[in-house]
């Protein structure tokens, strides 16, 4: 298949959960170099909030994740991206689709060196952070994490957030985690879960925060434009 004018065509696999989405696809836009609206990247998006939970153990998002890889793929698209940290355990499923996936959480470790972090605050599943830990140490990167009874926090905080709670007390309860984190040594915290940047920002941290969601948009438009990554 051959690139557009403007750039391969992105597909993204989303709806986990769907506001996640939507904050990547907006950071997506925001990071792509335009002069005119058809300087943007053509991307085919399926938000599908029907994918099992990634973090119930009985549970198995690989088919259907399989299976939106496939028809992003059979739709046109050329390149994809998962809008979820912890979907990326299931990466191979996606990839088995034959078309390249831009890694969410490779690309956040490269950012984190290129900022001269070493110690790296994850806030993520206890599945992405098994990743994360897995992913990083590969890359010379150490990674702080909550106690067990904070992350227990943050998880009920996560499903707050997926039902629409963005108010004041969730940004609070999220930069007080976020806090606890550089309390260990972080010298850079990573939103390691979609839903974290939803609530948490630069502004709230004493250290470097790392929006995964940002850095995967940038990459992507990197990749499909062929133009060499800014991280």
């Amino acid at each position: 298949m051959s690139t557009t004018p403007h750039g391969k065509v992105l597909g993204v696999l989303g709806g986990m959960g769907p506001a996640a989405t939507l904050d990547f696809l907006a950071k997506l836009q925001a990071a792509t170099p335009v002069k005119r609206e058809q300087d943007h990247l053509r991307v085919l998006a399926d938000i599908n909030p029907k994918v099992p939970d990634r973090n119930v153990s009985t549970s198995d998002p690989g088919p259907v994740l399989a299976a939106m890889a496939v028809g992003l793929r059979d739709a046109g698209a050329q390149v994809l991206a998962i809008a979820c940290n912890t979907a990326h355990a299931y990466a191979r499923a996606v990839e088995a689709s034959g078309l390249p996936l831009v890694d969410m959480l490779e690309t956040a470790g490269l950012a984190a060196q290129a900022r001269g972090a070493r110690v790296v605050g994850v806030l993520g599943t206890s599945l992405a952070l098994a990743l994360y830990r897995d992913r990083f140490s590969h890359m010379g990167l150490e990674v702080v994490m909550l106690d067990d009874h904070e992350q227990v926090e943050f998880m009920a905080l996560l499903y707050r957030i997926k039902q629409g709670d963005l108010g004041a007390a969730s940004r609070e309860t999220m930069a007080a985690l976020a806090h606890r984190l550089v309390g260990k040594g972080a010298q850079s915290v990573v939103a390691g879960c979609t839903e974290v940047p939803l609530v948490l920002s630069a502004a709230d941290l004493s250290v470097p925060f790392l929006d995964a969601t940002e850095e995967l948009a940038k990459r992507c438009v990197a990749v499909c434009l062929e133009t060499p990554a800014e991280v």
